[in-house]
């Protein structure tokens, strides 16, 4: 089921919102590989932020053709087309090599029940005792269960279903990589549930050769992974055990692996995705995106002179806005208002006050997670300064360049990928 292009055992889903940092995020890539591993790079960027900035996907097509052509790169790449749907795909279509089949909507809607039943009864070997190896304990299953499983999520993957006809029939089959996002829920798939739900894309014949559950605990944009490490642990190894058993039962990809989405600052949890990938000899899909963003904004900052003042301009703007630009990331931030400071007292700091405030370096007294989850939101601020911010960031490309890539390779490759 995955003749075609294929993603590679490790990928690093990159953003960029405003198209600039391609090289430098490509160059992350490239220490990787010199380092020995390699990591191959997956610019993402969602429709929302596309409207938000007045891009194109095209434009970050541009920007990574580029910055490949620039570095000598000879490893795959990818362009994301992130979280589309039926309403929002087709602005993606020809840039676009990987799609990240967005269904949240549908997760919880009630199946046709004659399907739901149809598929119970296709699948007699998810009713009972179901081994996996790899899990140490087998899960009991009844029918009532096992239905009320497909009842939540086959609507779901139906509508995945429709959405992958509808690219293969523009861009033919395997000349892209289908990915389906099932973290957008309130609750984490246990691994016999994320079983059924393979099951039933396997039936939708949808060759994803990524998938992104549901994990326990908070994903916060841009800080640290919140809740317990040992239960994000065995979820995490208990699905790769999931998908190992899926891919041999119903002839899924064999490439097929895991996506952590809002990966980029879990810094916590990165020994177990790479100790887990290990146990296993699978490979994972890390997603980050904003985390770029924040360099940007650190690197002007440390820049000093117009790029700090431009830094300390977003943040007043944000500070000023900051309901508006939290509305649509309510779920993923948790911002204390008592822990930010004023604009008046940014508009005092010094470049180093900055970025120690910003940075994510939790060894830092100064390190302010409320300070830098308002930022992360605030990359609408920047886009309304249009060519202002953009000129800011090319007159302090040095600068911002070397911390987005040090961030890339340093904080997120290295504990992921290598185990550094």
């Amino acid at each position: 089921m995955s003749d075609g292009l294929q993603l590679p055992k490790f990928s690093i889903g990159v953003g960029d919102r405003f198209a600039h940092q391609a090289k430098a995020q490509l160059a992350a890539c490239v220490m990787a590989l010199k380092a020995g591993v390699e990591v191959v790079p997956v610019w993402n960027k969602s429709n929302r932020e596309h409207m938000i900035i007045g891009s194109e996907p095209k434009n970050t097509r541009i920007a990574a053709d580029e910055a490949v052509k620039e570095l000598g790169w000879t490893k795959p790449y990818f362009l994301d087309a992130d979280h589309i749907n039926l309403k929002t795909v087709e602005r993606f279509m020809e840039p676009c090599d990987f799609f990240t089949l967005d269904v949240a909507d549908m997760i919880g809607k009630p199946a046709d029940p004659e399907e739901v039943l149809a598929f119970v009864h296709r699948h007699p070997e998810l009713v009972g005792e179901v081994s996996i190896p790899g899990v140490e304990t087998p899960f009991q299953t009844d029918i009532e269960f096992v239905k009320g499983v497909a009842n939540k999520f086959l609507a779901a993957v139906q509508d995945a279903g429709k959405i992958y006809a509808h690219l293969l029939e523009f861009k033919g089959a395997g000349r892209f990589v289908p990915e389906i996002s099932m973290d957008e829920t309130d609750y984490p798939q246990t691994p016999v549930e994320l079983l059924i739900i393979l099951a039933a894309i396997a039936d939708e014949k949808i060759p994803i050769q990524t998938i992104a559950p549901k994990f326990t605990g908070r994903f916060n944009k841009g800080v640290d992974y919140v809740g317990d490490v040992a239960q994000f642990t065995k979820e995490f190894e208990e699905d790769l055990a999931a998908i190992a058993f899926a891919i041999k039962q119903y002839g899924l990809p064999a490439n097929l692996k895991l996506s952590v989405h809002s990966g980029s600052d879990k810094f916590s949890i990165y020994k177990a995705i790479h100790d887990g990938a290990k146990k296993f000899g699978a490979g994972v899909h890390l997603k980050t995106a904003g985390t770029t963003w924040l360099e940007e904004l650190i690197g002007l900052a440390e820049a000093g002179g117009s790029g700090l003042e431009i830094a300390k301009e977003v943040y007043a703007e944000a500070f000023a806005h900051a309901d508006e630009l939290c509305a649509p990331y309510a779920t993923v931030i948790n911002i204390d208002p008592a822990a930010l400071p004023t604009p008046e007292t940014v508009n005092g700091w010094t470049s180093e006050q900055y970025t120690s405030a910003l940075r994510h370096d939790q060894s830092n007294p100064a390190y302010n997670q409320s300070f830098r989850q308002l930022l992360h939101v605030g990359f609408k601020v920047a886009a309304k300064m249009g060519d202002k911010y953009l000129s800011a960031l090319e007159a302090n490309e040095e600068s911002v360049a070397r911390n987005v890539t040090t961030n890339l390779f340093e904080r997120h490759i290295k504990p992921v990928f290598l185990g550094l």
